[in-house]
């Protein structure tokens, strides 16, 4: 596969209007919630599952099982 080259002009490329900074810092970027260690009993099919659809995403299961929580307490909250 071979590399394009770029070829650039001094052609007139419009008027340049300067916008603010709106993107976060990195840092904020981050989102750090507050978390406790449990300990939960699931049946293996639910474990499963969460396992098949973590891997298709590429994120760990326990994160998928967190959202989950995370997602019903706002709902009843």
């Amino acid at each position: 596969m071979r590399k394009r080259k770029s070829s650039y002009t001094d052609e007139y490329v419009g008027e340049i209007k300067i916008v603010d900074d709106f993107l976060p810092r990195p840092e904020d970027l981050v989102l750090k919630a507050e978390t406790a260690k449990v300990t939960l009993s699931l049946t293996k099919s639910s474990i499963d599952f969460f396992k098949k659809e973590a891997k298709k995403h590429h994120l760990p299961y326990q994160t998928m099982i967190r959202a989950l929580v995370d997602q019903y307490t706002s709902h009843y909250r």
